[in-house]
Parts: structure tokens; sequence; C-alpha cells
């Protein structure tokens, strides 16, 4: 288990490093922050000046190996937009992405694992056949759209929930969040829902599909010839096996609801991480893109990590193998 871990999180450090290389590669094409910082009415020498100040004229590996370096110790230079250090800015909004990220990845999973059982159990029902219809329309819906809709519904005609910003905030340290107070939880429902309404649908339909192929394996009919209640059978040996491929999607999920954040973040005016990669891309922010890219990879990375070993945990048949493979 220890080696697996280990070798997991140097697999996770290759796959950082060559996001990196990646990121910091492209986004040296997408304009010259030098130029967006002066104007075009800047003499050479002032552009000269600040190209030197931000170690612009350095040769690429230099560049890279610098950037590399000051990351590993969780800073990202500064940004050219903003002249603030890039680990500042990332701490100010990473609160209001990763709460909206949480809360529409408990939500997703809560409610599209409750609709997909509901659904596989009674298959053939009205309400089963609504939701799974339902469901269609949540996987065809662009994110953008499903917000735009939310806003004009729950704004514009019925005026219940404000169309955008966070709302008032609570300072807890260097966290802040919208949660304590009355104007911060209105401000988070259209955005949780327009987040989390794909992820929803995709765990719901991938919780049916399996929830059925399990129902027709061979210990289930055992179970039944037993005489163990139906109910006990669906909820406690269906749902448990279930789970297992569940979990895996589900938690990837996660990594994927903080990587679209950036198209809820920009239709509800959100002050996350997503709204300041897409200004730093207005702005060929280098540092900025780079340790946007960075973080979500990271992300990835710890969610795989820890999908992997809940799924070690769940599935009995790892535990088995894994002692065999070090008995033998």
């Amino acid at each position: 288990m220890l080696a697996y871990s280990l070798r997991s999180l140097a697999q996770g450090a290759l796959v950082l490093v060559a996001v990196a290389f990646i990121a910091f590669s492209m986004f040296r094409f997408v304009g010259d922050p030098v130029v967006n910082m002066l104007g075009q009415e800047a003499t050479l020498q002032d552009r000269r000046e600040l190209t030197e100040r931000l170690g612009l004229d350095a040769p690429f590996p230099v560049q890279f190996a610098r950037f590399i370096g000051n990351a590993a110790r969780g800073e990202f230079g500064v940004s050219y937009r903003q002249g603030r250090k890039v680990s500042d800015l990332i701490r100010e909004r990473l609160p209001a992405t990763l709460e909206l990220a949480l809360l529409s990845a408990i939500f997703a999973t809560g409610a599209g694992i409750l609709l997909g059982v509901y659904a596989a159990i009674n298959r053939d029902g009205f309400l089963s056949n609504l939701v799974m219809t339902g469901s269609l329309v949540g996987v065809s819906l662009p994110t953008f759209l499903i917000g735009i809709g939310l806003i004009y519904v729950f704004a514009v005609e019925l005026r219940w929930l404000p169309s955008f910003g966070r709302g008032e905030t609570v300072a807890l340290g260097w966290w802040n969040t919208g949660l304590l107070t009355d104007s911060g939880r209105k401000s988070l429902i259209m955005p949780v829902l327009t987040l989390g309404f794909f992820q929803l649908t995709l765990i719901m339909r991938l919780v049916r599909a399996e929830m059925l192929e399990v129902m027709r394996a061979e210990f289930i009919r055992f179970a039944r010839a037993r005489g163990v209640g139906e109910r006990t059978i669906q909820l406690r040996h269906a749902l448990r096996n279930t789970l297992i491929p569940v979990v895996t999607i589900a938690g990837l999920q996660l990594g994927s609801v903080i990587a679209f954040a950036i198209v809820t973040e920009t239709v509800f005016q959100w002050p996350g991480l997503g709204a300041l990669f897409v200004n730093a891309v207005q702005f060929a922010d280098v540092p900025v893109m780079a340790a946007y890219l960075m973080f979500v990879a990271a992300v990835f990375v710890v969610v795989n990590l820890i999908v992997d070993l809940t799924y070690f945990a769940l599935d009995p048949r790892l535990r088995s193998g894994a002692r065999l493979a070090k008995g033998h």
C-alpha cells in the first residue's frame, strides 16, 4: 500500500512538471505582457527595462527552471498585470472557487446517487422515465445556457435570487465564506446548480446502469433464493457493488468541476480562480495562467490518488490480491 502511494505521488509530480512545461511554453505565444503593461506609446528603453525586471530577457530554459523552483516553494512569480504575487492572488480567490466546487460536487454526487438508485429500482415507473428524460436535457445543454436560463427565471422573472456576485462573506482567518450570511447562501444557489447539473446527470445515469447490471448478477439471485428481502438486496448488496465504479467517476468529476468552473464563474461574475484565469488570458499574464493550470493539475493528481485508495478500500478483491502478491 505504501509503495503504491509513493509510486502514485512520483507519477503525480511528473504530471505537474509536464503540465507546467506545456503551459509555460504555450502561453509565451498568447501575447506580449510588456506591451500590455506599458501600452503602445512606451519607448524602447522602457520596454527593455521592464523586460529585464520581469526576467523575460533570459532564455526559456532559465525562465522555466526559475518558475519550477519557485513553484516548489509555493511561489509562482509576480502577476504581469497586477504587479502582485501570484500566490497572494490565488489565496484570495481560492475560497470562492473551492466553496463553489465542493458544494456542486456534494449536490451532484448525493442527488445523482439517489436519483440513479430510484431510476434503477423503478425502471418502468413514470417518475423514473421523467428523471431519465431530464438527464438527457442535462447532458445536452451547455453549462452557460443552464446558467443563463436560471438567471432569467429566478433573478429576472421571480427576483428570488441575485444574478451575480458572491454576496456578503465572513472572514475566518485567511478563508472567507458566504455560507454564514443570507446573501452569501442565496448567491451560491444558482452557481451550484449550474455547475453541478451536468455532473449530476452523468453520475445518475452511471448509477442506474451499474445498478441494473449488478441486479442481474449471480450473487443477487442467490440472495433472493435464500429469502433475503428485496430492499436489503437493493440497498445493501447491489448498491455497495454499484458504488465501486461510481466512486472512480465521481472522484474524477471533482477535478472536472474545478476545471469547468471557469464558465460558471464567468456567467455569474463569481470572484474565483476561473475569473482570474480569464482576465489573465486577456492580458497575457503568463505566471497567473501557468499557476492556475498547475493548480487544476494538482487537484486531479490528489483526487486520483484519493480515488485509488478509496477503490482499494471498497473492493476486497484488490486487498486480497495485494496480500497474495506480498506473500508470494
